[in-house]
């Protein structure tokens, strides 16, 4: 008995010899529509955790929190529309500009006003009086930055087929050109949740906050190598000790959500700053100390 794949079965003839591949289509579709609807709902809590803390409230805030929360699991819903398109053999133009919407809704616009009624709204009345229209100009326009970036990020890997890294990688590895926009976000969603929503009121932090947020502005519409994981097959066996690591990963996530959060999204934003600094430093070692020429025999 031959057994067949899961696009064979999702995408071929029924019980009743009709074709179910519309069905197939709209699997992919509908978690497209999960992340739009998360990013709606973090956008209308980042206005209620604004409402929130403008009554005078600057503690933990309920409603930022599940605006970050929102933001992370679009992160989850947007890997798995793009890995069940490629399971069920039913990748289309539509779903891919569906996907690029989505990602700016909720992966642009969402964490932009979350970065600014969070980190940014409630510090300006803190500041000098000398200088805080310039910090609430500059507020205003790094948010609106980071959405820019991670626009110009979204349409620079639609229009590209298959785009090289300034630091090429292992051929056999797929690799991202810049930060993706899903990281982006996630990155400022986990600061938000490990800080239990608790907004920013002094300015300092807020300038801190918002070099970051510019940061990662920066390395979205950055060439830097970052890992894409597609080459990881879900459905290959895995040996018993990837198996234990994923069960310590889960266990940890479970006890200790939000610093082990906060620190899986560090650790892949850093991934491509210290893949930069290294092939940085190894160009310029081979240049200062060249092979030596083999002599003849």
């Amino acid at each position: 008995m031959n057994v067949r794949s899961l696009s064979q079965r999702l995408i071929g003839p029924g019980a009743d010899g009709r074709p179910r591949r519309r069905a197939a289509y709209a699997l992919p579709t509908l978690f497209t529509a999960g992340n739009i609807f998360l990013g709606f709902i973090s956008i209308m809590r980042s206005i209620q955790g604004a409402l929130l803390a403008a009554s005078g409230y600057h503690g933990p805030n309920t409603h930022f929190e599940t605006a970050a929360i929102a933001i992370g699991w679009a992160v989850v819903l947007d890997g798995l529309d793009g890995r069940i398109a490629r399971l069920t053999n039913t990748v289309s133009d539509f779903g891919r500009e569906m996907d690029s919407l989505a990602d700016v809704i909720t992966f642009g616009i969402a964490p932009a006003i979350l970065a600014f009624t969070w980190g940014v709204q409630f510090a300006l009345p803190g500041a000098d009086p000398l200088f805080r229209d310039h910090l609430r100009r500059i507020g205003f326009f790094i948010p609106a930055l980071f959405l820019i970036c991670g626009a110009a990020r979204l349409a620079r890997f639609n229009i590209q087929k298959n785009p090289v890294p300034k630091n090429p990688g292992r051929p056999d590895r797929k690799y991202f050109v810049g930060l993706p926009i899903p990281a982006g976000a996630a990155m400022i969603a986990s600061i938000v949740y490990a800080l239990d929503g608790t907004p920013i009121v002094q300015w300092p932090l807020m300038v801190a906050w918002l070099v970051l947020v510019a940061f990662l502005g920066f390395l979205m519409v950055s060439t830097w190598r970052y890992q894409s994981f597609k080459d990881i097959q879900l459905l290959r066996p895995r040996s018993p000790l990837t198996i234990i690591l994923w069960f310590t990963l889960i266990y940890l996530l479970w006890i200790y959500t939000e610093p082990v959060l906060l620190a899986i999204t560090t650790a892949y934003v850093a991934s491509g700053i210290v893949v930069r600094i290294g092939g940085t430093v190894r160009r310029r070692f081979r240049a200062s100390h060249p092979a030596p020429e083999q002599q003849p025999g």
